[in-house]
């Protein structure tokens, strides 16, 4: 009596792996491309009796090489990601059924090699991934081809019981020969099955050859994913209707080994295998009309219906906020700015000098971009005003005496993004004006301050300029500019803030000795723009001595250190993305309604900007390094290359060292003699 042959369908398998490789494929490859991919997975035939009939995908999947463990058998297939969660609901499963069928049944009826038909296992992956929330929907399909009446059998029994234990035993040995000649290969023809016969395993293009039909019949065997007692797995469905296509005309019933090989205690046990026998082959049917296809997958309540799986709360939370932070950033790549080059960004290391209303925003906003290398330089620590102002500080950062400000900072910035490397460092930056003393004690400790300072600019790609004194960013400034290390300095007023970035010169490169100019000069070469000090014609001092309580602290309007804090960190992201970084060239408030198409992708990059909140303005003036500059003169580097510490010791016992050094004295008196000739003049 004939029994409708039933199928065990595969179960798809999809790793962590699998997830975590589409998820950065679809951020830095695929981003809003709905384009179908090649994919691979595998299944095999050694899982353990009870175990669902599973079709593996791995991280590897998405790889060129296709690859499986040894008791695996290759699958090809495609994926489809989209962008929307409504495309995915409404993309026509049946289209992509039919299409995906129309392969397998093309490939069953042309005239290639069917030594190894991977190509009856073709699968279909239809997925959305909700990369804020680590959600991922998904829906696998088999395709399956169906004959116009079910497949039927005559009688289902295990290897042990339709077999003798010699004829299973020479099976094994044989299998593995095939395996090691064949790996991968999951379809095979048997010969020698008569009791005393060395069973023989061979691939399919041996049909005609060595392995013949006896009276109609023929058998074939196939790696079972099923582990069920009584039923295959879903492979065998369309290798029955190869077999019709291919051999129909000799070949009318199957014998077919459901061969399944797995290891318990050390053991190899291939006992449970399934021996199919008088399986009907179906009429061949005509190669240009589809058969009915199923093979969607059904979801665990049992209906055809997607699946879905959330690893937020699997994964590591520091890799969930990684990969949000970098979401953010690589969005911005999708639609509107291809060209942004976000590894600069995330490999510069950045150096911020003052860890107070500055210094917190500044780093609130570089962290925002997905630098994740800063350090904070501060002597000072953390009181009771600091944290209403100062972004990185809780009020327990204030008690027991306050904790050390750079420290703190860097704590904190950890606790908001645990990948970011913060470092904070302790430490007095010494200024003009302000020498501690001769005596030795003192000079050694200044000494130690500033190669301190000095070994962190030559470590950081740009240094941030962020202090509260004029004089506190003379040493810096220099050492930036010795070390040709990106500058950018930021000063706030009650309501008025300047950002700027430094002149940027290798070390062989002199100033071309213009005076300085408040008035805008287009697009001065970056190698020519001047520093903090450029516009002054008295060297930096010690501004601290006799003030009151209100000059002592930093009074401005709330906002504005947010404002400059973050146009600072803006002005160095253009910077990084201009083709000469360091040494593009200034452009300013002639160039904001100008239409000519920018360099830098981002915009503007300016050399200053001067913002007034009084009256909501920002304009962006420019000027030329100072030939007689107290800083990033040719004589000041000069000297300092020279002379290193010595020479700013001198510096820091009196800043009037400075003047005579760079001829700003000499300027001074000349201007002062021209003032009395005027007056004597107009007497």
């Amino acid at each position: 009596m004939a029994n409708v042959l039933q199928f065990v369908p595969f179960v798809s398998s999809l790793e962590a792996g699998f997830w975590h490789e589409l998820s950065q494929r679809k951020l830095e490859k695929y981003q809003l491309s709905e384009a179908v991919k090649d994919i691979h997975g595998y299944y095999t035939n050694s899982d353990m009796p009870g175990l669902p009939t599973q079709l593996v995908l791995e991280y590897s999947a998405f790889h060129d090489e296709v690859t499986a463990p040894h008791s695996g058998v290759p699958v090809l297939g495609q994926i489809l990601n989209t962008n929307t969660l409504d495309s995915f609901k409404t993309v026509d499963k049946k289209k992509l059924l039919e299409e995906t069928a129309q392969k397998i049944w093309d490939d069953i009826n042309s005239s290639g090699d069917v030594s190894n038909p991977s190509f009856l296992n073709r699968f279909f992956l239809l997925t959305f991934a909700d990369l804020k929330k680590y959600n991922f929907f998904y829906w696998f399909m088999f395709p399956a081809l169906m004959p116009e009446n079910p497949f039927t059998y005559e009688s289902i029994e295990s290897i042990g019981k339709a077999w003798s234990e010699e004829m299973v035993s020479s099976l094994g040995g044989a299998y593995s020969q095939f395996k090691t000649q064949h790996p991968g290969v999951g379809y095979f023809l048997l010969s020698g099955l008569q009791e005393g016969s060395a069973i023989q395993v061979h691939p399919l293009d041996k049909y005609g050859t060595s392995v013949e039909p006896t009276d109609g019949k023929l058998t074939v065997g196939f790696s079972d994913p099923s582990t069920m007692e009584t039923n295959p797995g879903w492979p065998l469905r369309n290798f029955i209707m190869l077999i019709a296509q291919k051999w129909g005309d000799r070949v009318k019933k199957l014998d077919v080994l459901c061969f399944r090989d797995y290891t318990r205690a050390g053991q190899r046990v291939i006992s449970h295998s399934l021996v199919v026998k008088g399986v009907e082959l179906p009429k061949k049917m005509d190669p240009k009309t589809l058969p009915k296809v199923v093979g969607w997958e059904k979801n665990e309540k049992g209906k055809l219906a997607p699946k879905t799986v959330n690893l937020s709360a699997s994964m590591d939370p520091v890799k969930l906020a990684t990969s949000a932070v970098d979401l953010n950033l690589k969005l911005m790549r999708w639609r509107i700015m291809p060209s942004l080059d976000l590894s600069v960004i995330s490999e510069t290391k950045c150096l911020l000098l003052g860890a107070g209303t500055l210094g917190c925003n500044v780093a609130r906003c570089l962290l925002g971009w997905g630098i994740k290398n800063i350090t904070f330089v501060d002597n000072s620590n953390v009181s009771y005003s600091n944290p209403v102002r100062q972004s990185l500080f809780l009020f327990k950062d204030c008690q027991d005496g306050g904790k050390h400000k750079a420290m703190a900072a860097a704590e904190n910035l950890k606790l908001i993004f645990p990948e970011v490397d913060a470092q904070g460092v302790h430490l007095n930056i010494q200024m003009p004006g302000h020498s501690l003393g001769t005596d030795a004690k003192s000079v050694e400790t200044m000494r130690k301050d500033v190669e301190k300072l000095e070994e962190l600019v030559k470590s950081h790609d740009a240094v941030f300029l962020l202090m509260d004194t004029r004089e506190s960013r003379w040493l810096p400034t220099l050492l930036c500019q010795a070390h040709s290390r990106i500058c950018v300095n930021a000063a706030l007023g009650f309501d008025t803030f300047m950002v700027m970035r430094h002149g940027y010169r290798k070390p062989s490169e002199v100033p071309d000795g213009r005076t300085p100019s408040s008035e805008h000069v287009p697009m001065i070469p970056g190698n020519e723009l001047g520093c903090y000090f450029c516009s002054d014609v008295v060297a930096p001092s010690d501004s601290t001595r006799d003030r009151t309580l209100d000059q002592q602290c930093t009074v401005s309007r709330p906002g504005i250190s947010m404002i400059a804090g973050a146009l600072a960190a803006e002005l160095l992201i253009c910077v990084l993305q201009h083709p000469l970084k360091g040494l593009a060239p200034s452009e300013g408030s002639d160039d904001v309604n100008s239409d000519r198409d920018t360099v830098c992708h981002l915009g503007l990059v300016p050399h200053q900007i001067r913002g007034f909140l009084s009256r909501f303005q920002n304009v962006l003036p420019a000027c030329r390094s100072f030939d007689k500059c107290t800083a990033c003169s040719d004589i000041v580097l000069t000297e300092y290359r020279e002379n290193g510490f010595e020479f700013l010791l001198k510096v820091f016992e009196s800043p009037d060292h400075l003047e005579k050094l760079t001829g700003l004295t000499e300027l001074y008196a000349s201007t002062l003699d021209d003032q009395v000739w005027e007056m004597s003049d107009d007497d």
